[in-house]
């Protein structure tokens, strides 16, 4: 091949394909429009879960293993967004960035992110390297399928069961 010609990757996308519609495991993390999937939706319900006031209810389970639902008007505090950013980034976000997340996504008249922003960061997120939304997942304790395995703060109860559940400890 001589070097004018364009080396072809059949396993990259087109530079016209949007992130967030390839993986291998067949899960999207953008639906055909370019929004958030069903199953990353369900994903991200529970890591603003852990962190929002008020706080999301724990269903109660027989096996004790649950996937988060944040209840409805629930938003991330301060501190719950630092928790987050800890959690996710290792660091919590700057006074900047805090105050460009106030500016420009959905937020409660307090400055308070709600779910509807926190869906607003990953769409955008995801559109510009899902890469990093996919580390972010890992990170809340999300395989490559969005099942939820043991992390940092969930371990499996009893793992001949769904892993798509988990018990939070």
């Amino acid at each position: 091949m001589s070097r004018s010609e364009p080396l072809q990757r059949t396993e990259t996308p087109e530079p016209s394909r949007v992130q967030g519609r390839r993986n291998n495991t067949g899960v999207q993390l953008l639906d055909g429009d370019g929004g958030i999937s069903d199953q990353l939706e369900v994903c991200l319900k529970h890591i603003f879960g852990k962190y929002c006031i008020p706080p999301a209810p724990v269903p109660l389970a027989a096996d004790n293993r649950v996937l988060l639902v944040p209840p409805d008007g629930a938003y991330l505090s301060q501190e719950g967004l630092d928790a987050w950013a800890r959690d996710t980034n290792g660091a919590p976000f700057s006074q900047e960035t805090k105050e460009e997340l106030v500016e420009f996504l959905d937020v409660t008249d307090d400055g308070e992110l709600t779910f509807k922003g926190f869906l607003q960061i990953y769409q955008l997120q995801t559109e510009n390297d899902e890469e990093e939304t996919w580390r972010d997942l890992s990170n809340h304790g999300f395989d490559r399928t969005l099942r939820l395995v043991a992390t940092r703060t969930e371990e499996i109860s009893d793992t001949s069961n769904d892993p798509q559940l988990c018990v939070r400890t």
